[in-house]
């Protein structure tokens, strides 16, 4: 048989009930017992009075274990039953024999209840018996004489105790009253109860909670972008697999303050409704665009949620793009130089300078073909040979001598250094310096890109103005520039970020006879001095 399933809300009504039902039944059935042994014990101690009583009379002392003692002790025992309401009072000497009983024709018979034995020994206690009325408690007392130094008897005073069901009976309409009391009380508070749960649930069942929670771990999971969410004291309530990755830690991470995760991390401004985007920061030496916002629960700030993604996650994309653009634009140069070359060389042909235009193509060829060679043969990065090879060509239109240094060399690149950033760096010295040149009448570029065995060296030097010491502390500064247009400043800035990120370091010399950059890239310690001889120095 198949049983219907029970919506969130009448299972916790139900639960709540049954709860509170065994509660109140529980409370009932202690109450009750409380009061059967509070009851008993009231009773033990008052026949344990009455029993010290009667040990104590002198009638009883003297007359216990005499012969006819019987006649003096029984009017006294019935007399005291009597007066105080109590079952039965035995007296009995040390041989057992009864010198008082309710039942006259028990008088002078043996006492065999069983549990006497200690009271002989001049111990008082209480015992509970179950006779032919229902349960008693007993109380035995020994009765001395001589000054409490010699034992002539005992003094057994029994009294009936009621059962549950007496008490029951006795307390029925005021426990009853009670319990239906809790008992409303308790369904009024389970159907509040589970209707204010549901309420906060959103009206949902468990299944489509589940549901609802699956989905959206599975779409958080698979976001391309690291997700961490922080309570208000900023403290991690959830990361996902990509913030793992980048972090470079694991899910056990939740319940730590972010800033042990992200490194320095000011949330309190999020937290308190502040918005901020495509921050640039370093999380696990890797630079990653952060986005932070404010998570809102009914208008109220219950924390804040950060978005980031690591730029190197775009490295094949920046590095085909960054090819593209540096050989367009040296395909670009080399079309105008060459235009510019057929005109010179047509012009010559139709001057009939035959000899001229010859040494003219001869002297053209000779002088890319070298830089063509050099380059292919000492740069093995296509990435950067291609760059080199554009601002060579981009320096001539400018009218620019770009030299390579005869130690250049570059082989394979390690896997922690990217050809992007490299390509990033070289990209922007050069550029600067060609600026820097460019009303100069001596207009001279140095180039050196050496990969060694530690550490890859990247030199360029320039013959410009050279830059003021007190500019030198705040060219790497986002936006910073002494060009004096808009949109600049950015170039030094990214290129130091790079080099930070790739715990490399960064000097500069500068003078009336220009400035020198000097960069220093520590490289694993599985890569190797890159070193082939070129014939022909420098190119």
């Amino acid at each position: 048989m198949k049983f219907p399933r029970l919506k969130l809300g009448t299972k916790i009504a139900l639960l709540s009930f049954g709860l509170v039902l065994l509660s109140v039944l529980l409370v009932g059935v202690t109450i009750v017992i409380w009061i059967s042994d509070s009851t008993e014990e009231e009773m033990g101690m008052r026949a344990m009075a009455i029993a010290r009583t009667l040990a104590q009379l002198s009638a009883i002392q003297d007359n216990l274990g005499q012969k006819g003692g019987e006649r003096v002790i029984q009017p006294i025992a019935e007399r005291i039953r009597l007066a105080t309401g109590v079952e039965y009072i035995v007296v009995f000497d040390m041989n057992k024999i009864r010198y008082s009983h309710p039942l006259a024709d028990r008088i002078g018979t043996p006492f065999v209840d069983g549990d006497e034995e200690r009271a002989l020994l001049q111990q008082e206690y209480l015992s509970r018996a179950r006779g032919v009325r229902g349960p008693s408690i007993r109380a035995f007392v020994p009765v001395l004489t001589d000054e409490g130094t010699r034992q002539v008897g005992v003094v057994a005073v029994g009294v009936l105790t009621p059962t549950l069901a007496e008490i029951l009976k006795t307390i029925r309409y005021r426990l009853y009253s009670s319990l239906l009391v809790g008992l409303a009380f308790g369904i009024a508070g389970s159907f509040y109860l589970a209707r204010n749960i549901k309420k906060n649930m959103f009206r949902l069942e468990p299944e489509e909670i589940a549901r609802v929670f699956e989905e959206r771990v599975a779409i958080l999971q698979a976001l391309g972008e690291g997700v961490i969410a922080v309570n208000t004291e900023g403290k991690i309530t959830l990361i996902n697999k990509e913030a793992c990755r980048i972090t470079g830690t694991t899910a056990q991470c939740v319940g730590q303050k972010i800033e042990q995760v992200v490194g320095h991390t000011d949330i309190s401004l999020i937290i308190r409704g502040g918005v901020e985007y495509n921050s640039e920061l370093f999380i696990n030496k890797q630079l990653v665009l952060a986005n932070f916002l404010p998570v809102r629960l009914k208008e109220r700030i219950v924390g804040a949620v950060m978005t980031f993604r690591d730029k190197t996650d775009f490295k094949r994309l920046a590095e085909e793009l960054t090819g593209v653009k540096t050989f367009i634009e040296a395909l670009r140069v080399q079309n105008h130089e060459y235009l510019n070359k057929l005109h010179t060389i047509a012009g010559l042909i139709q001057l009939t300078k035959y000899q001229e235009a010859s040494d003219y193509i001869f002297e053209v060829t000779e002088e890319q073909q070298e830089v063509t060679q050099f380059l292919s043969k000492r740069i093995r990065n296509p990435s950067v040979a291609g760059l080199l090879l554009g601002k060579f060509n981009r320096a001539k239109e400018l009218k620019i001598i770009l030299s390579f240094d005869e130690d250049s060399c570059v082989g394979e690149l390690p896997s922690e250094l990217e050809s992007s950033n490299l390509v990033i760096i070289l990209g922007n010295l050069l550029e600067n310096a060609f600026e820097a040149v460019a009303d100069k009448d001596l207009r001279e570029v140095h180039c050196l890109l050496s990969q060694r065995k530690t550490e890859l060296v990247c030199a360029v030097e320039d013959t410009g103005h050279g830059i003021r010491l007190e500019d030198q502390t705040q060219i790497f500064e986002w936006g910073f520039t002494t060009k004096g247009s808009e949109n600049r400043g950015i170039g030094l800035y990214i290129v130091k970020k790079i080099i930070n990120k790739l715990n490399g370091s960064i000097e500069i010399e500068s003078g009336n006879w220009g400035t020198r950059f000097q960069i220093r890239i520590p490289l694993g310690t599985g890569c190797t001095e890159c070193y082939e001889p070129v014939e022909g120095g420098s190119a």
